[in-house]
């Protein structure tokens, strides 16, 4: 193998190495609580914004 071939490997496994490192960095500051919540429970919320955005629309234009 090459000089160059062998610096080339190291370069990339030192950047997988740092790149893994910086992502647990920034996961570590993430807040959890949105990834705990029940989906089916989001659903059933998000379904009920949308049926008040829709009726607020249709208040809207029947005045």
């Amino acid at each position: 193998m090459q000089t160059w071939h062998v610096i080339l490997i190291i370069v990339l496994v030192l950047a997988v190495i740092w790149s893994n490192i910086a992502l647990l960095k920034y996961s570590a500051k993430m807040d959890l609580k949105k990834f705990n919540q029940d989906p089916i429970e989001k659903a059933k919320r998000s379904l009920s914004e949308k049926a008040k955005q829709q009726d607020s629309k249709s208040d809207d234009k029947e005045s």
